[in-house]
């Protein structure tokens, strides 16, 4: 462990989960705690779209007040019961075993009637606005190949674009299409946790925002997560308040529900923030 290098993990949540962050993470700057000074971020989902447009040194009051404009460009979506039912039944046919549970569920993320895998890639590049890895700041996007069920952390040193791997990171199985990189095709990174905390393993330093507190097919939730990190690390965990879960409504991938969320989650960081700071330094 090093006590000087400090961690952010952001945590998938959708449409929702993307505005509420940006909330959050502008509140906080106002407030005097600055996340983006982060030595390693982690992205899952749609932590990656925040987690990259902060690792390139984007200014989150900006980034919020994107969520506040009247949604364009965003292709509706619904993530429901019945979906979710459908990731149960693949959780339960089988081996227990992880990895063969993620392979299930990309079975179904392959065999599922989707938008054309270009179209959605285009959607998240926009998202972006053009970024590329940063060169200064190490970055990590996750997903999970969809045949296999094997994890899979991307990095600028990989040789695949970062809108094509966040583009992977955010394909949630049977929403959205698998994207193909590196030989094969992958899915969502959430399907392995939905923070994938555990990779800020050796930092001093971490703070963890998730905007889904559960876990797919028994994958650790975050908050397990963090509490394993805590032995060798100072930790906060940050999750949506009462407030902020009525904000993001029952589908997170409404796109109407984005100027609520963004506007929780800056209420939120009030009550957050010398927590995060205590954490952060």
């Amino acid at each position: 462990m090093s006590d000087d290098r400090r961690a952010l993990v952001l945590g998938g949540g959708g449409l929702t989960g993307i505005a509420w962050m940006y909330g959050l993470l502008a509140g906080l700057l106002a407030d005097g705690v600055d996340l983006r000074d982060a030595d390693l971020v982690v992205g899952t989902s749609a932590g990656s779209v925040v987690g990259t447009n902060l690792a390139v040194g984007r200014d989150p009051a900006a980034l919020a007040a994107t969520q506040l404009a009247p949604p364009s460009g965003e292709i509706a979506a619904t993530l429901g019961l019945r979906l979710a039912v459908r990731y149960g039944v693949a959780a339960l046919a089988g081996p227990r075993d992880a990895t063969r549970v993620r392979a299930r569920i990309g079975r179904l993320a392959l065999d599922a009637d989707t938008v054309d895998e270009a179209e959605r890639i285009a959607v998240i590049r926009s998202r972006l606005d053009g970024a590329d890895w940063p060169a200064d700041r190490d970055l990590r996007v996750t997903a999970v190949d969809a045949h296999t069920g094997a994890f899979r952390v991307f990095g600028r040193d990989d040789g695949v674009e970062l809108a094509t791997a966040v583009a992977a990171s955010c394909a949630v199985p049977g929403v959205w299409p698998p994207v193909t990189a590196a030989g094969t095709r992958w899915i969502d990174g959430g399907v392995r946790s939905m923070a994938n905390a555990d990779l800020a393993a050796g930092h001093g330093r971490v703070v963890v925002v998730a905007p889904l507190s559960g876990g797919l097919g028994g994958a650790a939730p975050p908050r397990v997560q963090a509490e394993a990190l805590g032995a060798l690390a100072r930790v906060a965990v940050v999750e949506p308040d009462r407030r902020s879960r009525r904000a993001f409504g029952r589908n997170p991938l409404d796109p109407a529900r984005r100027a609520p969320s963004a506007r929780a989650g800056r209420a939120q960081a009030a009550d957050v923030a010398a927590e995060v700071a205590r954490v952060w330094g």
